[in-house]
C-alpha cells in the first residue's frame, strides 16, 4: 500500500512534515553524522597534536637540562676564579684603602693589575676584569684606570640589584673596546671592607660568549628552533641574535619566568605565528634556559592526518547537503510564504490567509497567523468604530465647556460691574472697596490684553503687587511682603502669569492652613553661567519631607495629571520647560515650620532682545 500513494504522498512521509520539528531535525542530523565525525576528526587532530607538544617538550627538556648542567660547571669555574681573587692578600690591602693618595703611597696598583693580567692570562674565555674601589679607583685590563668607566656602569638595570653581602651575581652587558663593542657576561662581586663589613667596590669579570657558543653549537631543535637564555629580571643573558643581548625579552605569557620549576608554554612568533617554548630554571645561576621552535615545524608530522579528516568530511558533506535540500525546502517554503504575507499585512492588507499545507510546527504556525490576522481586522474595525465614537463625544464635551465658559465669564459685564463698584465706593468715601476693586479690574486686564506667553519681570511684579494689596485687605497686618529685585533685570522676559501662582500658593499653603504671621519676600539674582534667577520665600508653616519629595517628583514628570493641589507649580514648571528647555524650570526647598523656597531659573536675553 505504501508504494500506491501518490508522488506528493510520498515525499511527504519521506520529510516528515506531520512530524514534530524536534524529530525531523533529530533524525536528519543522525543521518548526516556530521557532529560525531568531526568529533573523531578534532579529537584525533588533537591527540597527535597533544603527543607531538608532549614528545618535543620532552626533548627539548633533555637538551635543556644537558645545557644547563654544562653552564652551571662552567659558571662554578669563573666564580672560582672571583674567589680566589677576592680573597688574595693583594686585594685585602687593596679594599683597606681610603683615599687615591693613600693608594698613591702604598704602590699597590701594580700588584692589583698583575693580578688581573695573570688571572686572565691563562683563561681565553675572559675578555676583561674590572677592581671598582668607590670613586676613588678603577682599575681595568683595558688600561683606563680613570673613575669615569663608572657612571655608564651605575646607569645599568642590574647595578643596584648587586648583593651587599658579597655574593656574585650573573648579568648580561655590553663592554666598549677602542675598536668595536663587545657582549659578555659579567661576574659580578661586591668588595666589602674588612673593618666595616660595607660594601666599598666592585669585581667584574666579563667572560666572552666562546664557551657559550661552543655549548649552544652543539644544540639541534628541527630546522628552525633555537635556545636562548634569561636572567632573573627577564633580560637576554644568551641569545642566536647577538643584538638582543642585554635587552628585556618581550614575550608572552611572562609569567612562567617567576616560576622554579620546568615547563613549556606558548609564545607570539617572530613572523606573526606562534612558537613552542620549553623553558628550565636554575636556582644555582637565577637564569631561565628555553628552546624555542615554531607550532607550524612542530606540527608538521599531522598534516596527513588533517588532509585525510578533511577530505571524508568533504565527501560526507556532499551526501549530507542531498539530504539538506530536501529539509530545507519543507521548512523555508511555508517560512516565505509567511514572510510574503506579513509584508501584506504591515501594508493594511487583512484579506489574504496562508495555505497550511502539514500537520507540523510550521503548520500549526501557518493556522495561528490566519487566525491572528483574522482577530486583528475585526480588532481594527473595533477600534474604528470606538474611536469614532470617543472623537464624536469628546467634541461635544469640549463645545459645553465653552458654552459653560461663555456663561461664567464675560469681561465686558465684569469691567462694568467692577467700575460700578469703585464708583459707589467713590461716592461713600470707602477707599478701600475703591481700591480693591480698581486691583481686581486690572488683573482682569493683565491676563486678558497680552496675548503672548511672555511678558517682562517687571509686569510680572506689579501683578503680583496688586495681587498682595488685595490679599492686605483680607489679613491686615498678619502678611507682610517685600520685592528685591535688581534694575537691570526688569526687562527680562518670562512666562505670563508664573510668579502669582507662586505667591498664592504661599499664602494658601503655608499661610492659610498654619495661621500667624507670614512674610513673603520675591528677590531676583543674575548667574555669570548665563542665566538668572527669580526666588519667592515665605516664612509659612513649610512642609513635611515626604511632601517635598512628592512635588518634586511630579515636577519631574513630563505627562503627570493634576490631582488638585499645587497646580500652579506644575504649570508654571511646565510652561518654562517648553519655552526655554530642560536645563530651565522651578526647584523647591522647605522645612517644615521654617518656610518655603521656590526658585525659577530663566535664560537671560540680552537688554535690546527683551
Amino acid at each position: 500500500m505504501f508504494w500506491g500513494k501518490t508522488p506528493s504522498r510520498f515525499m511527504h512521509a519521506i520529510f516528515l512534515r506531520d512530524r514534530p520539528l524536534s524529530v525531523r531535525l533529530l533524525v536528519f542530523s543522525a543521518i548526516l553524522v556530521i557532529i560525531p565525525l568531526l568529533a573523531v576528526g578534532v579529537i584525533s587532530y588533537q591527540r597527535s597534536s597533544g603527543v607531538l607538544q608532549h614528545e618535543a617538550r620532552e626533548y627539548s627538556l633533555q637538551i635543556i637540562e644537558q645545557v644547563k648542567a654544562h653552564v652551571e660547571y662552567y659558571v662554578r669555574d669563573v666564580e672560582i676564579t672571583a674567589l680566589k681573587m677576592n680573597n688574595d692578600p693583594v686585594m685585602g690591602k687593596l679594599v683597606k684603602m681610603n683615599s687615591l693618595e693613600e693608594v698613591d703611597q702604598s704602590g699597590i696598583r701594580e700588584p692589583v693589575m698583575q693580578l688581573l693580567r695573570t688571572s686572565a692570562f691563562s683563561r681565553s674565555d675572559i675578555s676583561n676584569i674590572s677592581v671598582f674601589l668607590g670613586e676613588i679607583l678603577i682599575l681595568d685590563l683595558r688600561g683606563d684606570d680613570s673613575v669615569e668607566p663608572m657612571a655608564p656602569l651605575m646607569e645599568e638595570y642590574w647595578f643596584k640589584s648587586a648583593p651587599a653581602n658579597g655574593e656574585a651575581i650573573l648579568v648580561s652587558r655590553v663592554i666598549k673596546w677602542a675598536d668595536h663593542d663587545e657582549p659578555v657576561i659579567s661576574i659580578v662581586k661586591r668588595l666589602v671592607s674588612p673593618s666595616t663589613l660595607e660594601p666599598i667596590g666592585m669585581l667584574v669579570i666579563d667572560v666572552n660568549y666562546k664557551r657559550f657558543q661552543e655549548i649552544a653549537d652543539l644544540v639541534t631543535i628541527g630546522q628552525t628552533g633555537y635556545m636562548f637564555i634569561l636572567d632573573s629580571q627577564g633580560h637576554y643573558v644568551y641569545h642566536p641574535d647577538l643584538s638582543l643581548l642585554g635587552r628585556k625579552a618581550n614575550l608572552e605569557g611572562e609569567s612562567w619566568m617567576q616560576r622554579s620549576d620546568s615547563g613549556s608554554v606558548p609564545s607570539a612568533g617572530a613572523n606573526g605565528g606562534k612558537d613552542f617554548l620549553t623553558y628550565s630554571h636554575s636556582p644555582f645561576l637565577g637564569w631561565t634556559l628555553a628552546t624555542s621552535v615554531s607550532y607550524r615545524e612542530l606540527t608538521a608530522g599531522i598534516g596527513y592526518i588533517g588532509r585525510t579528516i578533511l577530505i571524508t568530511i568533504i565527501v560526507t558533506l556532499g551526501l549530507a547537503y542531498g539530504f539538506g535540500i530536501g529539509l530545507a525546502s519543507s521548512i523555508i517554503k511555508p517560512v516565505r510564504q509567511l514572510q510574503r504575507l506579513m509584508k501584506r499585512v504591515e501594508l493594511g492588507d487583512f484579506t489574504k490567509t496562508a495555505s497550511v499545507t502539514s500537520k507540523d510546527e510550521l503548520g500549526l504556525l501557518t493556522h495561528g497567523f490566519n487566525k491572528m490576522v483574522r482577530n486583528l481586522s475585526e480588532l481594527l474595525e473595533q477600534i474604528y468604530i470606538s474611536r469614532l465614537k470617543e472623537t464624536e463625544m469628546t467634541l461635544q464635551q469640549k463645545e459645553m465647556e465653552l458654552k459653560v465658559l461663555h456663561a461664567q465669564i464675560n469681561p465686558h459685564f465684569l469691567y462694568n460691574a467692577l467700575e460700578t463698584i469703585r464708583g459707589m465706593a467713590l461716592e461713600q468715601s470707602m477707599d478701600d472697596i475703591s481700591d480693591m476693586a480698581s486691583a481686581l479690574a486690572r488683573m482682569l486686564r493683565y491676563n486678558l490684553r497680552n496675548p503672548s506667553p511672555c511678558v517682562c519681570l517687571e509686569d510680572e511684579l506689579e501683578i503680583c503687587e496688586t495681587y498682595l494689596r488685595i490679599q492686605k485687605f483680607r489679613f491686615e497686618d498678619r502678611l507682610d511682603y517685600e520685592f528685591a529685585v535688581p534694575a537691570q533685570l526688569l526687562d527680562q522676559p518670562m512666562p505670563k502669569f508664573s510668579l502669582q501662582p507662586l505667591v498664592e500658593n504661599c499664602i494658601v499653603h503655608g499661610f492659610e492652613r498654619g495661621g500667624g504671621i507670614c512674610s513673603i519676600r520675591i528677590s531676583a539674582r543674575m548667574d555669570p553661567a548665563g542665566a538668572w534667577f527669580i526666588v519667592v520665600e515665605d516664612t509659612g508653616s513649610g512642609m513635611s519631607e515626604e511632601r517635598l519629595a512628592w512635588i518634586r517628583g511630579r515636577l519631574r514628570e513630563d505627562d503627570a495629571e493634576h490631582d488638585g493641589e499645587h497646580i500652579g507649580l506644575l504649570n508654571v514648571h511646565r510652561r518654562i520647560v517648553r519655552l526655554f528647555g530642560d536645563d530651565f524650570g522651578m526647584s523647591i526647598q522647605s522645612v517644615p515650620g521654617d518656610g518655603t523656597c521656590v526658585t525659577l531659573r530663566l535664560p537671560m536675553q540680552p537688554q535690546n532682545a527683551a
